[in-house]
């Protein structure tokens, strides 16, 4: 460095400083001020005395729920801070509808108190007592959304989904299984009420049940309706159904009994059981919100109104219960151990859902075929689209692990992403369920068919006969059950499949069981289901897009033939080659491309602008399908599709 240059890059420092300096005596600059005091932590010691919850939920017309809470107060209570809850069971992340309550008032010994709400936890309410106050009370009203565009629909003038949570409040500073509640409601006039809740009594249309604790009243949802009716399937278990007409009710005697399958089947997977008695929540319904939530006594199901009626066409709908089902045992009963809160405050951490929604996956597929709740075509349709999705259509695969998928609940709160095959979803769901298909052909093929996972459901999820409470597990568990099992080294299995990014498609577990992914020009039974109900039209493995009845584009696959020509979600195709669009003129232009040299092109809308796209696109319609590589003779999945009980 010469002395020249020396100089002059001191000077160019110093300059530099005086300038930063004098940008800084014209800069105010805040300290940040301190937080609020944090949201006292949940402790393991009963609270004060028994709260008293009750709910109007006869206001069908205007969609209303009007609730009273009553709070003893302990002797020499100076404050008192009362919370909606927000991480809510089952939904793997802060999903409390805060906004939902509306019209809140408090009380002390019957006169109004003002409230604060929390600046940081928006749902804590802040009160402060005057001196010798004995309870609190809390009047307000919880408005169900009334259209799609603003929640969950829970109540419609033929029936309601009352949950406890999205309508209660809680003390703050106590394990909620330590806050007893005496819940009653008053249903519309004729109305009949089902719930997992023991102690009913009745006057007219108001119902109360013994007191509960919290927790397990949070466990314990209501479906009520105006056109429901009950089946007992035995050993303690009941389908409750509600439904937009009476009509929607008459399931033949056949399809009945494959429910009552379904639970002898579940039962003799897991070998025991985490219920006293368990109900079957389930509304046939296309105007109350869609649901499948887990609870260790019940499930909250949705389908489609017609599924029992159109039993064959509506095959591709009735997944739904048995995977709730097999929840009681794997999610609610059995939970890992970072999930698993003291309150609905503390945050959830969703590390092992691979196993939690992975396995469920896999055992509410199988547990269907077995039961004949879905026929074994559909479920192997199922497995179908499942390989598919990750042989071809998730790229995303090559940046993101399945692991961090579990993140996905928290990062977008389940709404629709413009490129979800690149930023993934939930696919610790489906890709689990792939995963631990190998683990089970690992452990047959190993003990030549003597175990499988079956013998790991009843290891893991089958102790404690009779306890529905919750045992929490982890990573080093989870590999100490397989191992006992069958040893192996599953450390390194589930870290590669399931930790690993860039992974080979997850079709090993399908091939070793006896099938291999092939691709056709229609549809297998599963997809078509699908699509006919849905009214789209899936080219995911063809032009890389899905397109609903309009024409309009719903998904992109990235990087696909569609999306490298400029076409995206929106986009509204008009025409096909110069035909008006229409479901078969589409798939006509793509069977007609294979065969030809022209590309096909597409007259696209975008906003306001039209614009001719080619797609040179000539590998025809594909469907993927799974076909036995053992043809005219059972193979290792056959038999686990096969019923244990006769």
């Amino acid at each position: 460095m010469t002395k020249r240059f020396a100089i002059t890059t001191l000077l160019a420092s110093l300059l530099l400083s005086t300038s930063a300096m004098a940008q800084d005596k014209t800069r105010t600059t805040p300290m940040a001020p301190p937080l609020p005091p944090e949201i006292p932590a949940a402790r393991d010691v009963p609270y004060a005395g028994t709260v008293s919850l009750r709910i109007d939920a006869s206001d069908v017309e205007r969609g209303v729920y009007r609730v009273v809470q009553t709070f003893p107060v302990a002797a020499g209570t100076k404050g008192l801070t009362l919370l909606q809850p927000g991480w809510l069971p089952g939904n793997h992340s802060e999903t409390g509808p805060y906004a939902l309550l509306a019209d809140i008032h408090f009380f002390a010994d019957g006169k109004e108190i003002a409230w604060v709400r929390d600046t940081v936890a928006v749902n804590a309410f802040h009160l402060a007592l005057p001196e010798g106050t004995q309870e609190v009370t809390a009047r307000f009203v919880h408005t169900s959304p009334l259209q799609t565009s603003e929640g969950r629909v829970t109540m419609t003038q033929e029936m309601l989904n009352l949950q406890w949570e999205k309508m209660s409040l809680y003390p703050a500073g106590y394990y909620t299984r330590g806050i007893t509640v005496k819940p009653t409601v008053t249903f519309p006039r004729g109305w009949t009420v089902y719930t997992a809740l023991d102690g009913k009594a009745q006057q007219g249309d108001t119902l109360s049940w013994a007191a509960i604790d919290y927790e397990r009243l949070v466990d314990s949802p209501i479906f009520a309706g105006i056109h429901a009716r009950r089946w007992d399937l035995g050993q303690g278990v009941s389908m409750d159904v509600v439904a937009d007409a009476p009509d929607l009710l008459a399931i033949k005697p056949e399809n009945l009994q494959t429910y009552r399958k379904l639970v002898t089947e579940a039962l003799a997977t897991f070998g025991a059981r985490h219920f006293d008695h368990y109900d079957f929540l389930l509304a046939l319904s296309d105007r109350l919100g869609g649901i499948g939530l887990e609870h260790h006594r019940s499930s909250e199901n949705q389908m489609e109104p017609k599924t029992w009626i159109h039993w064959d066409d509506m095959d591709w709908d009735r997944n739904v219960i048995p995977h709730e089902f097999v929840h009681s045992w794997n999610g609610k009963f059995r939970r890992p151990a970072d999930l698993w809160t003291p309150d609905y405050q503390q945050p959830m951490q969703n590390t092992l859902m691979w196993l939690y929604e992975g396995q469920t996956q896999f055992w509410g597929n199988v547990l269907a075929a077995r039961s004949g709740v879905q026929t074994r075509e559909t479920i192997v349709g199922t497995f179908a689209n499942a390989a598919a999705k990750y042989a071809e259509g998730t790229p995303g695969r090559g940046w993101r692990s399945v692991e961090d998928t579990v993140n996905a609940p928290q990062l977008n709160r389940r709404k629709p992403l413009p490129y979800a095959s690149l930023t993934r979803g939930e696919d610790y769901y489906v890709e689990g369920a792939l995963v631990w298909l190998e683990a089970d052909q690992i452990i047959r093929q190993g003990t030549r068919g003597a175990k499988g996972l079956d013998d790991f459901a009843r290891a893991f999820f089958g102790t404690h006969d009779g306890d529905w409470g919750e045992l929490t597990y982890d990573f080093d568990e989870i590999v100490r059950t397989l191992d006992g099992v069958y040893p192996y080294d599953w450390a390194s299995f589930l870290r590669t499949r399931i930790y690993g990014t860039g992974q080979p498609a997850p079709l090993k577990g399908i091939e070793m069981a006896g099938y291999k992914l092939v691709w056709k020009d229609k549809p297998n039974s599963y997809d078509k289901g699908v699509s006919d109900s849905r009214k789209s039209l899936d080219l995911t493995y063809s032009l890389g897009i899905t397109l609903n009845k309009d024409g309009e584009v719903t998904a992109t696959l990235w990087d696909g033939p569609a999306y490298n020509a400029g076409i995206v979600n929106t986009v509204k195709v008009v025409a096909v080659n110069g035909q008006a669009y229409g479901e078969d003129v589409m798939k006509d232009a793509v069977t007609a491309a294979k065969t030809g040299k022209a590309p096909i092109a597409l007259l696209v809308r975008r906003d306001d602008r039209y614009q001719t796209i080619a797609i040179d696109y000539h590998g025809g319609l594909r469907y993927p399908w799974l076909e036995s590589t053992t043809p005219g003779k059972a193979n290792a999945f056959d038999r686990l599709l096969t019923a244990r009980r006769n």
